[in-house]
């Protein structure tokens, strides 16, 4: 009987043993997972998400220019001449303050800085200037181009915005394809209805116009009919055009930069233009290009 008895304490206490034995692993495991970090639901809530890495860098160390005569600096100094050194992307004025001189310094900027805009340029003219721009491996590339495209001598003449599309994309594949990490400042086209509006209060820039300065917009000033608010507005609308196309592509690059539409939307007034024509961008008015083209560079996010 003592015998039997002894045998089921046994047993009794194995039981105790295994189970308590059992119910410290799982509280030791459980603790050790919160201890370590492990996959316990709590541990996953508290693990920070990773912040995807900006590939745009707001201090480049070099700056080609590729456009139109806006970028050249047209009659901004003189009547019908390129004045470059005051262009708002690379001129080396003191007046201007131009992107490549905030960006590197006026010393840098001068050796780090091309401008291979051209008067007179559309948008099919951009991949070859992009071709020569590449040879210097810029950090940084500064777009304006489009208004010639719009400058037509009608409105039947504008280049077809899927010919300014498919343009602004060779141009941007001829970068990509040499330089895959050089960024892209992309500048909208000005509002050219605005451009008249304010130009046409000169009487000696009335005449300049007739010389033959964008006559889809500018042709017979003061005509105020509801055939020629017509043109204007037809003009207005393919620049709206230009500027979506050219924010779609800019898009699609992860080294892009568009200005949100901020040179259209900018409201020129007299001082800011050239009082050689009274439409293209005044010394005032590139400085201005050039404060909007750095506020976009330098912003921490698009």
């Amino acid at each position: 009987m003592e015998q039997r008895m002894g045998q089921v304490t046994r047993r009794r206490g194995r039981r105790s043993r295994a189970l308590l034995a059992v119910v410290a692993a799982a509280v030791l495991g459980a603790a050790g997972c919160d201890v370590v970090g492990g996959d316990s639901p709590a541990a996953r809530k508290e693990r920070p998400s990773p912040k995807p890495a900006s590939v745009w860098d707001t201090s480049p160390e070099s700056v080609a220019a590729v456009g139109d005569s806006i970028t050249r600096g047209f009659d901004a100094c003189a009547v019908l001449t390129d004045c470059p050194e005051v262009s708002w992307a690379t001129g080396s004025s003191d007046k201007i303050d131009s992107l490549a001189v905030r960006l590197l310094g006026r010393t840098r900027a001068a050796g780090r800085s091309w401008n291979y805009a051209v008067t007179g340029a559309w948008m099919a003219d951009l991949p070859g200037q992009m071709e020569r721009a590449v040879r210097r491996s810029p950090e940084l590339v500064a777009v304006m181009a489009g208004a010639n495209d719009a400058c037509r001598e009608t409105t039947s003449a504008m280049t077809p915005v899927a010919e300014f599309r498919a343009d602004f994309e060779v141009a941007m594949r001829t970068l990509r394809t040499a330089l895959p990490k050089t960024q892209v400042y992309v500048a909208s086209v000005p509002d050219l209805k605005r451009l008249w509006s304010q130009g046409r209060t000169s009487a000696l820039g009335k005449q300049v116009w007739k010389l033959g300065i964008c006559p889809s917009m500018l042709g017979d000033a003061d005509d105020l009919t509801a055939e020629a608010t017509l043109r204007r507005e037809t003009v207005r609308n393919r620049v709206e055009d230009y500027n979506e196309v050219m924010e779609e592509v800019c898009a699609k690059d992860r080294r892009c930069r568009f200005d949100g539409g901020a040179v259209y939307a900018y409201r020129f007034g007299t001082d800011e233009l050239s009082h050689w024509d009274w439409f293209h961008p005044s010394v005032d008015g590139q400085a201005e290009l050039a404060e909007i083209a750095y506020r976009t560079v330098t912003a921490k996010r698009p």
